[in-house]
């Protein structure tokens, strides 16, 4: 069991002046400087969502920011899962984010880089408290347990966690639509189902079946042979499945792009990164180990850039 005195969060060396701990033991930097806590939530996304670092570098100026910093708020209150190993931990750390949430409402910011700069974005672009927690309920409810009895319930898990992320930047860049909102819904459910599948090799390393459990008795998979990075027949048309109704999501979200603001299309770009990876794995025949699937896409920033010109995602 790691203590929380053991936890220390990586700080890029712009922002590394200045340390402070919270009561958990944990340091984060202690300026408040706009520019330098910016860098951060940047540097923290750039990090650990290479994908979405590439697609909010795409956004427009005025939404920029505010972006990386709901990107760099999930990420933080993703992280917690695997900076800990006792779930006690990680409810105190999910409780300093509930507090912080809160204390940004009523201007007492905690001197957290990625509090300070959500703070500038909820006063900025009047984000909404609900998307905020639910990301943090949904992560806290993660905790205790990594497994899925069905499909229905890692959809609903990506509504919370995904689709709510795709709100709050809709917030921040000002659009009010309802095939927008449809559209996030759906795009979060894709984005949080190929999220499942992408961490498979990752959750089999901790000894961890997160596959919903109703499509792996469909195909008749025990848990043993999904930890044993065995990619059997069965276990292929299992993976099949679950991408299936990631597509079926996908394609439902851009079905609904003529009924978009043209504004709202590149907060939908990583649709183009779901899409990429989809296609990879069918290539290689739904072998969710194949390790060229770990890999990043190094076409990916070109299809990106390329969907913004043309004004599609």
């Amino acid at each position: 069991m790691r203590s929380s005195q053991n936890i220390i969060l990586r700080i890029p060396r712009s922002v590394s002046k200045g340390l402070f701990s919270d009561r958990h033991g944990i340091q984060y930097s202690s300026t408040s400087k706009p520019r330098l806590t910016a860098e951060y939530c940047l540097d923290l996304v750039r990090q650990h969502d290479y994908e979405n670092f590439l697609c909010t570098l795409l956004l427009p100026s005025q939404s920029r920011t505010s972006a990386f910093a709901i990107r760099a708020f999930n990420i933080e209150i993703a992280k917690v899962q695997d900076q800990v190993s006792d779930p006690h931990l990680g409810r105190m750390r999910m409780k300093f984010w509930e507090e912080s949430v809160e204390k940004m409402y009523v201007e007492d910011t905690p001197n957290h880089p990625v509090a300070i700069e959500l703070h500038r974005a909820t006063k900025r672009h009047k984000l909404s408290k609900r998307y905020l927690k639910r990301l943090i309920s949904a992560r806290a409810g993660r905790l205790t347990s990594a497994a899925f009895p069905d499909m229905e319930a890692v959809e609903h898990y990506a509504e919370l966690s995904v689709s709510s992320v795709y709100y709050l930047l809709l917030e921040a860049s000002g659009i009010e639509n309802i095939h927008a909102d449809h559209t996030a819904s759906h795009l979060g459910k894709a984005h949080g189902i190929v999220n499942l599948i992408r961490s498979v090799p990752y959750h089999a390393q901790q000894k961890v079946v997160a596959l919903p459990q109703d499509v792996l008795l469909q195909h008749n998979v025990p848990h043993e042979m999904v930890l044993r990075t065995s990619c059997t027949a069965g276990l292929k048309e299992a993976v099949f499945d679950i991408a299936a109704r990631a597509k079926q999501h996908l394609d439902k979200a851009r079905s609904l792009s003529n009924s978009l603001p043209k504004s709202a299309y590149p907060l939908f770009l990583p649709a183009v990164a779901i899409d990429s990876y989809l296609e990879r794995l069918r290539l290689k025949g739904f072998d969710i180990f194949d390790t060229t699937l770990q890999k990043r896409n190094s076409l990916l920033p070109f299809l990106l850039f390329w969907n913004k010109l043309v004004s599609k995602y």
